[in-house]
């Protein structure tokens, strides 16, 4: 499916606004989508490293160890990352998503509140309260992608607090 799913995501991100020259697809028989199909995050941090050498990145934003979802996926990348920051001499900034427990992954806006109060608790710059200012834009990005566009990812993007308010946390190097 990696040619429908490219061309989905480059229907989601003309939907955000994203300039198709920021898009960079990695085709790479040892990154398959899917349960299972556990990452090599050195090899990954690799890859990304190899990736910086073309193109300056000072911030990269990553999922925490838990992935939202637990996704395998999810949480090698944010493995592949502290690879990377550990064994990189650059100077990068690095956040991850925070995930959320089920009750409040499923709460919509009223997350907002509890991603304020939950910040507040922490020391001023390890932890940003980002809030999305049109979450309308959100669903109509994520029904781009109709080969995943089931009924439940609807009502997860409807009902998830994701959707209006993401949580980072700064990864110390």
């Amino acid at each position: 499916m990696g040619n429908i799913r490219k061309q989905e995501l480059f229907q989601a991100s003309a939907v955000l606004k994203v300039p198709l020259h920021q898009i960079k697809i990695l085709d790479h028989p040892d990154f398959q989508d899917g349960f299972g199909k556990v990452w090599n995050y050195n090899l990954l941090a690799r890859i990304l490293e190899e990736e910086m050498q073309t193109i300056v990145v000072d911030l990269i934003i990553t999922f925490d160890d838990y992935g939202v979802s637990g996704h395998c996926n999810h949480r090698d990348l944010n493995q592949g990352v502290r690879k990377l920051l550990h064994d990189s001499s650059r100077d990068i900034e690095a956040w991850e998503l925070v995930s959320t427990n089920t009750l409040r992954k499923y709460s919509g806006p009223v997350d907002v509140w509890l991603s304020i109060l939950y910040t507040m608790h922490y020391p001023k710059g390890e932890m940003h309260c980002l809030l999305n200012e049109h979450p309308r834009k959100s669903y109509v990005a994520m029904a781009q992608h109709m080969s995943q566009w089931v009924w439940y990812r609807k009502l997860f993007v409807t009902f998830s607090s994701y959707t209006y308010v993401n949580t980072l946390r700064k990864i110390s190097k």
